[in-house]
């Protein structure tokens, strides 16, 4: 019995480890430090996080599910990373998305989750007028996290946090555009309104619109840069 028990804690410690491996991995890869192409050795990777061989291995494996390596049987895994039409699919997709999003959580929200929408916005017109581009960033992700959590459907909420994390490195090359993150807060104000009076096709729509006009941004100033 307590064999077994033994087992289940070191299988479960290894999955934890795999997991950190797996994100710190998935970080370096979406914020550039590891380029397109680039050779991720088990070793090598190993040794900087001071971990064995085998989590490395299977966070690798994960990252090849998740499209952002390739792994090439006999030779080693490579970095694929996010293109320039990975990125027009998520924004395609997340305005689906996240429309679902702002209509469920009209229909879920609390009334608390309503009063972090209010002073995430008051904050956010306080540093864009100031245009503190890096506080703003912070906030436009938590304005989305508070949504994702009001629409309370796990399965939508884990795909909308992972395509938010895909796009992390061109939103921060957006949102440090002055113009970009001054209408991007009055979207997010326009959004909270119609969730506040239980218009749900109405937030839908604003926040499918929203990802449109956050995309046609990037196809201005910042997505070629970020993925060049």
């Amino acid at each position: 019995m307590s064999e077994s028990r033994d087992v289940r804690e070191e299988a479960s410690d290894r999955y934890s480890l795999r997991g950190r491996v797996f994100h710190r991995l998935r970080e370096d890869i979406l914020s550039g430090h590891y380029r397109e192409h680039e050779e991720l050795r088990e070793v090598a990777v190993s040794e900087e996080m001071g971990v064995s061989r085998t989590p490395v291995r299977e966070a690798l494996r994960q990252l090849e599910l998740e499209g952002l390596v390739n792994i090439i049987p006999n030779r080693g895994a490579y970095v694929t990373g996010i293109t320039k039409k990975d990125v027009e699919d998520i924004y395609a997709i997340r305005a689906l998305l996240e429309g679902l999003c702002a209509r469920w959580a009209t229909e879920h929200i609390t009334d608390k989750q309503l009063e972090e929408l209010e002073e995430n916005i008051y904050l956010s017109e306080f540093h864009a007028s100031k245009n503190h581009a890096a506080q703003l960033t912070e906030l436009d992700d938590a304005f989305h996290e508070i949504l994702y959590e009001a629409c309370e459907s796990k399965m939508l909420e884990h795909q909308l946090r992972d395509f938010h994390e895909y796009v992390r490195r061109v939103r921060r090359c957006t949102l440090a555009d002055d113009e970009r993150g001054r209408q991007a807060v009055e979207e997010h104000r326009r959004i909270m309104e119609a969730i506040r009076q239980k218009d749900s096709a109405r937030a839908e729509a604003l926040a499918a619109l929203h990802m449109k006009n956050a995309y046609d941004n990037m196809l201005k100033s910042g997505l070629s840069e970020a993925y060049e």
